[in-house]
């Protein structure tokens, strides 16, 4: 991997790990202190290794350059000598010098009692997951109001007021205790799950999969499941779902990097010890009373690493759905359980369900109707494809659309 992929990759991957440390080490008073300190970071990195080349261990380079900018800053704001260890420093001759503490360990103390930091119940579900997306996934402004559906303007004053109200009230960045975790878990799942979503269905980048999200996000999620006091059904749950999708990575695009539809992936690509993971954690899932959206949504992609086109299958996906729509009703669940329904009741009713649902700004929608419209309308079928093509944002989504309609 050369430098110009390197450093986005790194951004992507050591930019939260950076911010969680030093916003644990600063407090939230100074949160952006820290992502200023992490950007300054990966900008010295992007202009001292084109001069000098790539170190031998670049993360190893970032965290140190992390490091002197950090204790530079502790030192010339006296935010050490005043704010934090003004006792321990009594009656001391030597400088102690301040410790900034990027161990495999603390980052992932530090970015599990981030995540409950910010997803705390003063400031909003939105913002508590955009803060979260910002801050512990890295993401830029554009890519969390493309996630939210809003404007950038929009999602920077949400973020700015979040982290206003966080300081206000004084949250501490550590883990909360039992009842509160159980409280705040949703919201850390959600964002998790929107990150998985963002690599797996992209639209905001000129390319159909980006691993690097979907594997941070596994990442996230096995982190609470290691932890003694997150590890719940629910989350085993996602990250079952998370590994039962991961496993068709492979298949997902061809050689040129164009979308391979469900029906034509080649089985052999799909990941047997990922579906071997998810079948696992699936199993750790069914502790508890609780059935969550997580484990129907893991039960359906369960069986859609099953390469059947048996009525028991599409039997079972349909019922699912029902129970998810119930459970946690969404358009884009509505838009997947008609395609199950067209495997059990034909086309003509998922074309009538479908059309229902009137999801006229929605891709999928467009695209979802001109595959059922084939083979009983033609005219409607390159209409509805025509409408998916205008709102294709990726070139490869562009290029696959166009294919089907040139076979119309």
């Amino acid at each position: 991997m050369g430098q110009q992929e390197l450093i986005p990759h790194l951004f992507r991957t050591e930019y939260r790990k950076i911010v969680s440390v030093l916003s644990k080490r600063f407090g939230f008073d100074q949160v952006e202190i820290a992502e200023d300190i992490a950007s300054e970071t990966f900008l010295s990195a992007a202009q001292i290794w084109a001069m000098n080349g790539l170190p031998p261990n670049p993360v190893a380079w970032l965290y140190q350059v992390a490091k002197n900018k950090a204790k530079n800053h502790l030192q010339r704001e006296s935010v050490f000598d005043t704010k934090i260890i003004p006792e321990l420093k009594k009656g001391m001759s030597d400088r102690i010098e301040p410790e900034i503490d990027l161990s495999p360990r603390n980052i992932i103390d530090s970015q599990l009692q981030m995540m409950f930091a910010i997803c705390n119940p003063v400031i909003s579900a939105e913002a508590q997951i955009g803060l979260s997306l910002r801050i512990l996934c890295g993401f830029g402004i554009e890519e969390i109001a493309d996630a939210f559906l809003t404007s950038r303007e929009t999602i920077s004053k949400r973020l700015t007021r979040a982290r206003e109200r966080l300081r206000g009230q004084n949250i501490k960045i550590e883990m909360p205790d039992a009842a509160q975790i159980e409280a705040r878990l949703e919201n850390v799942l959600t964002t998790i799950y929107l990150l998985f979503n963002e690599g797996y269905y992209s639209l905001t980048q000129n390319q159909t999969l980006r691993k690097d999200l979907c594997l941070e996000a596994m990442r996230l999620c096995i982190m609470l499941v290691e932890n003694n006091s997150t590890n719940k059904p629910q989350v085993n749950a996602l990250l079952s779902l998370m590994c039962f999708h991961a496993s068709r990575f492979e298949a997902r695009t061809d050689e040129n990097g164009e979308t391979v539809l469900y029906e034509d992936q080649d089985e052999l690509l799909w990941n047997a010890e990922l579906i071997s993971r998810g079948g696992y954690y699936l199993h750790c899932a069914a502790n508890g009373n609780q059935v969550s959206k997580y484990h129907l949504e893991a039960a359906i992609a369960y069986w859609n690493t099953r390469k059947t086109d048996s009525p028991e299958k599409w039997q079972n996906i349909l019922k699912l759905y029902d129970q998810l729509l119930q459970t946690a009703w969404s358009p884009m669940a509505a838009l997947h359980r008609i395609y199950a329904l067209s495997k059990t009741g034909g086309k003509p009713e998922a074309i009538a369900a479908a059309e229902k649902l009137q999801m006229d700004d929605n891709l999928l929608y467009f695209l979802l109707l001109g595959e059922l419209y084939q083979g009983i309308d033609t005219g409607k079928a390159r209409e509805n494809l025509q409408k998916s093509l205008e709102l294709a944002k990726t070139a490869s989504g562009k290029h696959t659309i166009m294919k089907k309609l040139s076979t119309l």
